[in-house]
Formats: C-alpha cells, sequence, structure tokens
C-alpha cells in the first residue's frame, strides 16, 4: 500500500479554527448576561416563560464551555496512541453539548410551562420582562450575526452556499451556535408574544404555552445536532460532490487504469482520510506508481486542502483483453 502518511495543515484551517473559537466566546459571553438578566425579570415578574428563557440560556452558555472544550480538545496533536489526531473527541464535546440543551433548557421549559397552566400563578410587572428581552434579542442577533458571517466566509471557501456548508460541514461548534442563536431569537419572539397575550387576555395560560414551545423548540435543535455529531462519531464519508471531486483527480492520473474502490472519512472538524483501491496499468514499474502516488497527494489536497492522508492501494483489476 502506498501511502502519504504525513498529514499537512491546510493553510486556511488556523484562521476558520481561531474564527470558530470567536464565535463561540462570543455567543457564551452573551448567553451568560443575557440568562443572569433574563432570570432576574422571571423571578420579579413570576413569568413561566421568562423562567424558561433563563433556562434556554443558561444551557446555551453551559453549551458553549462544551463547545469549547471541543475546540481545545480536538486540535490536540496525533501521538503514538492516537495517530489520526483527536478530532473525533471534539464531537464527543460537541454530542455532550446537545444533550445538556436537551435535559437543561428543554425540559425545564416544558415542566415550567406544564406547571403554570395547571397552576396559572404569575404575579409582578411585565414591563422589566419586556425590557429584558428586547435587550436579549438585540445581544442574540450579534451573536447570530457573528455566526452568520463565519458560515458565509466557510462557504465561500468552499465554493458552496451557506445552506449546503451547514448540511455538510464538519465542524458542529459554528454548527451548533448558528442553530442555538438562532433557537433563541424564536424564543424571545415566543416569549415576548405569551407575555403580551397573557397580559391582554388576563389567562396565564399563554404564558405556560410559550414556554412549552421554548422547551419544545430546544428539543428540535438539542435533537439535530446529536444526530449531526453522532453521525460523525460513528464515521461519516464525505459529501458526494467531494467524493466525485477525489475519484476524478485520482482516475485522471496517467498510469491508473482505474478506481474501484474509494472510500473517505471524516477524521475530525476539517480533516478528511481518503483510502482507494487502485488498479494500475499493467506496464507501470514501481517508480510509476510511487510517482503516481505522490502526484495523487499533491492532486487531492491542492483541490481540497482539507484531506490530510492519502491512502492508495494497487489492486488488480477486472480481466481485460491480453491479460
Amino acid at each position: 500500500m502506498t501511502s502519504a502518511e504525513t498529514p499537512l495543515v491546510a493553510p486556511t484551517e488556523p484562521p476558520a479554527t481561531s474564527e470558530s473559537v470567536g464565535t463561540v466566546l462570543v455567543a457564551g459571553a452573551a448567553n451568560l448576561a443575557i440568562s443572569v438578566a433574563k432570570l432576574v425579570a422571571g423571578l420579579i415578574s413570576g413569568s413561566a416563560a421568562m423562567l424558561s428563557e433563563a433556562a434556554h440560556s443558561l444551557a446555551d452558555t453551559v453549551t458553549e464551555v462544551f463547545l469549547y472544550v471541543a475546540l481545545r480538545r480536538g486540535r490536540k496533536p496525533a501521538d503514538e496512541q492516537h495517530p489520526f489526531g483527536y478530532g473525533k473527541e471534539s464531537w464527543i464535546w460537541a454530542f455532550i453539548a446537545a444533550i445538556f440543551t436537551f435535559v437543561g433548557g428543554a425540559g425545564f421549559s416544558i415542566y415550567h410551562g406544564v406547571v403554570t397552566i395547571v397552576e396559572g400563578e404569575h404575579t409582578g410587572d411585565y414591563l422589566v420582562s419586556y425590557i429584558v428581552l428586547a435587550v436579549a434579542f438585540l445581544a442574540e442577533s450579534v451573536s447570530f450575526a457573528k455566526a452568520v458571517k463565519q458560515i458565509r466566509g466557510e462557504a465561500g471557501r468552499w465554493r458552496t452556499t451557506p445552506r449546503r456548508f451547514l448540511r455538510h460541514t464538519s465542524d458542529t461548534t459554528v454548527k451548533a451556535v448558528f442553530f442555538e442563536d438562532a433557537a433563541a431569537l424564536i424564543g424571545l419572539v415566543l416569549a415576548a408574544a405569551g407575555l403580551a397575550l397573557a397580559q391582554v387576555t388576563g389567562d396565564e395560560m399563554w404564558d405556560g404555552v410559550a414556554s412549552i414551545l421554548i422547551g419544545l423548540l430546544l428539543l428540535v435543535v438539542a435533537t439535530m445536532l446529536a444526530r449531526s455529531n453522532a453521525s460523525l462519531l460513528v464515521g461519516q464519508a464525505v459529501p458526494a460532490r467531494i467524493h466525485a471531486g477525489i475519484a476524478e483527480d485520482l482516475a485522471a492520473i496517467a498510469v491508473v487504469t482505474a478506481v474501484p474502490t474509494l472510500l473517505t472519512m471524516r477524521i475530525g472538524p476539517g480533516e478528511i482520510l481518503v483510502a482507494a483501491k487502485v488498479d494500475f496499468a499493467d506496464d507501470a514499474s514501481g517508480r510509476d506508481i510511487e510517482a503516481a502516488a505522490d502526484e495523487a497527494e499533491q492532486r487531492l489536497r491542492a483541490r481540497f486542502p482539507e484531506i490530510r492522508y492519502v491512502f492508495l492501494d494497487p489492486t488488480r483489476g477486472a480481466a481485460r483483453p491480453g491479460r
């Protein structure tokens, strides 16, 4: 088997990773400040939706801590025990973050909403809650804008759309921040609507309904992120477009007759492993095959800088006339 065993760090990777850290830190700082403000407003007003929003922001704050750990742990260099590096560990921490959102945020919100509907208790002034919600919306918008900026930049680097990038990216930290901030903005609107309806109608049921809807929203986001990280941990292949590009580059090498088997796997955020069975021409010498392996490595890394390892296995192809 011919292999490219020394990982090449793509020139675009350090800025992307640094930007992910910045996005997580901005989101974490915003969520911490907002969670305290929401908690105070919820205690003063007695609003279930406000307390749910406080739990929501607190869960997001803890989530950002997990995501920060994910980024740091995932960047540890490869060693003898982990020859392909620690990239997959970042997905473990991101998975834990999703579970925490599920338990800490969604569970509390739904429970508190049900209690409010059953008991119908509400005390205090609505004004404080409205002010906090407005300020929180502005703060969350700043964090969301930073996540959107990073996603657009990364999508441009990959020459794809932001939507497609979000669906296929292995950087689950920026994906988590984006969806959590989007959920936070929607949750703030739901909380404001629940408070307004409760104030206008005098029925606290609307406050409880808003709390339950916020919990369900968190449940959807947590489930989506957990499934994404679980798929990456199991060993996810690259998207079909990249797979086709890799196969095309390998088949374009002069002494390559066919590529009967091509396997890819994401081994970390922005890191790809390629393994292929390659049928070389019958008259290709050992020197030709070595040169072809070097050419394959250069071609693939030039087109897809995230490729870290390339393993080519010379394999006899299907029988051909005269063979």
